[in-house]
């Protein structure tokens, strides 16, 4: 378990090249431990958070003074701590005909700040929900009775989600959760309380500042995206290829329940849209058999994106699913129940996440909640076709190894995309495709479904969406452009970024051919674009001057007028 203490040596460490965020924290309790958990958990996670801390309760005079420290530290993020022993002492001090509204004012209170903060900066804002208080006064009939402060508390945690699932840019950060994780006790503290009025207790703040920065991290694309799962006493109990088929422990009963129970998880991130892989030292027929024949397995091969059984070394075979669906290393998941496999994995994949398992197949599913190893901010319909997309990619990389000729191949995909604007049908997607994209993300630009919503209505961008479709299946959206007018003759790319997933087809040519169309049709003559370079965006360093830009300065410039269109085998639906 982190200590804060260990959080704090981050302090004294060389925070130049971590990625800077400008961060603002205010709260109605004591924050400054909080603070420092905040800032070395930013270290561990790869972010030098420049958090300004607001005075003690000052939450209120901070966010409606324009001029306030607050603004002047132009924050990109600002997280918002409201404690419920302060709501409690508001509680007491209320008449008794008030105590069924405390919710419902929280809630408009909290709605009537973040508008404030709206109007005033583009900031996100963080949240941490309310740790429940049973005062004790109605015993069991408090979560009966609306006047109960209990009751209260439940109902306001119910109307903060509501409005974190109306509103894009107001985040979550689950403290309830967390106390009901680790017990009260470990939480708060009451003399600690009642002579420093802090209410988190030093031991949570480690837990506390990680759940934060797993949601910053997504938030910034940083989050797993894929699960690589051994077989043998991981998947199931017992080992296929020496128990046979109907000895391995699998259903309802003992420690067969437990692998079904972990079944039905990967089953739900599945879903979600995290890719699932094999990876097990196995012989292919033997390891598929239960999937196929097992009647108590609750995956199918169809929910398995890649499937690498072999007797081959196990890091070798996820170098290759790595190839294959070409994310990088830290977005990636491993579980193996053997010590000496995880080990030679950690040795030669640095990056690549490796839980450590504990012995008991029973206490699996528990220890891999408390990680939280799949952070997310978006969700969309597309997510559930994501491994159908993956066992298709691999069916097309299949495919690739019978042409000699690589245009023969790229013309027998029959590849049709389609081009719209940012619209409401498709913004959940573009939002989630640039939290998504790192390697191909010229600018590294993020958006919520608010900020899209606003860039489709700004008179003064452009703005663009293609699918791709091909006779093996619907890729679905995997590029997203944004042009602002710069001057009377500049078109500025603000935004090129692309799933990785269909690289090498073209689909930059077919992109910059559509979008300098365009540019001439409505009187522009050039494109200006831009490559700010970060630890995953290598690969697109010289991806203007491959197109055919010239270097100017910092920028790369395209004449529209003497472009010539590039060859590609991608038609407009």
């Amino acid at each position: 378990m982190t200590l804060l203490s260990d959080l704090r040596k981050n302090l004294k460490k060389e925070f130049s090249g971590l990625k800077p965020i400008r961060v603002a924290l205010l709260g109605d309790t004591a924050t400054q431990f909080l603070n420092q958990a905040l800032r070395g958990a930013g270290y561990e996670k790869g972010f030098d958070l420049q958090i300004f801390e607001a005075d003690f309760n000052q939450i209120e005079q901070q966010i409606f003074d324009e001029n306030s420290e607050l603004y002047n530290h132009n924050p990109q993020l600002i997280i918002l701590f409201h404690s419920s022993h302060k709501l409690l002492a508001k509680y007491n001090k209320s008449k008794p005909q008030d105590y069924g509204n405390l919710a419902s004012l929280r809630m408009d209170q909290v709605s009537n700040l973040c508008s404030i903060i709206r109007s005033r900066t583009a900031a996100k804002i963080i949240y941490y929900n309310y740790t429940e208080i049973d005062d004790n006064v109605f015993g069991n009939y408090a979560n009966s009775i609306q006047q109960s402060f209990l009751f209260q508390l439940r109902k306001l945690n119910y109307e903060l989600m509501e409005y974190a699932a109306a509103n894009a840019d107001f985040y979550l950060v689950d403290l309830s959760s967390i106390q009901n994780q680790i017990g009260k006790a470990s939480v708060f503290q009451p003399s600690v309380y009642i002579n420093t009025d802090m209410v988190l207790s030093i031991d949570v703040l480690p837990l506390l500042a990680f759940k934060t920065l797993d949601l910053i991290a997504s938030m910034n694309g940083k989050f797993n995206k894929c699960l690589i799962i051994d077989l043998d006493n991981t998947m199931w109990g017992g080992i296929i290829g020496d128990d046979g088929l109907e000895s391995i422990q699998l259903g309802s009963l003992g420690i067969g329940k437990a692998f079904t129970e972990l079944q039905y998880w990967f089953k739900k991130l599945k879903n979600r849209g995290i890719i699932l892989a094999i990876c097990s030292k196995n012989t292919e027929s033997v390891a598929k058999e239960p999937f196929e024949k097992h009647p108590d397995m609750v995956l199918k091969l169809d929910d398995i994106a890649l499937f690498v059984a072999n007797w081959e070394n196990k890091a070798d075979n996820i170098i290759q699913i790595q190839k294959i669906l070409n994310i990088g290393f830290d977005s990636m998941v491993f579980l193996d129940d053997n010590p000496f496999e995880r080990n030679i994995v950690r040795q030669n994949i640095p990056g690549l996440t490796v839980p450590e398992l504990p012995e008991d197949p029973a206490e699996y599913l528990e220890y891999l909640y408390s990680l939280g190893l799949f952070e997310t901010v978006a969700f969309s319909s597309e997510d559930q076709n994501r491994t159908k997309q993956y066992q298709i990619e691999a069916e097309r990389a299949g495919k690739k190894k019978n042409f000699i000729n690589e245009n023969e191949y790229l013309e027998s995909l029959d590849m049709v995309s389609k081009i719209e604007p940012f619209n409401k049908f498709n913004t959940p997607r573009v939002a989630q495709l640039s939290q998504r994209s790192n390697q191909f993300n010229l600018r590294t630009m993020r958006y919520t479904e608010t900020d899209i919503e606003l860039l489709a209505a700004n008179p003064n961008t452009f703005t663009f969406s293609f699918t791709l479709e091909d006779q093996y299946g619907d890729n679905g959206l995997i590029c997203i452009i944004i042009l602002e007018k710069e001057d009377e003759q500049t078109l500025f790319i603000n935004t090129w970024l692309m799933s990785c997933r269909v690289l090498k087809r073209g689909m930059e040519h077919f992109v910059l051919n559509t979008i300098a169309d365009f540019a001439g049709k409505i009187g522009y003559t050039r494109l200006k674009g831009e490559y700010l370079p970060t630890q995953k965006n290598e690969m697109v360093k010289n991806h203007y001057h491959d197109l055919g830009f010239e270097a100017a300065s910092e920028y790369w410039i395209l004449d529209v007028n003497n472009y010539i269109k590039k060859e590609t085998f991608i038609k407009s639906k």
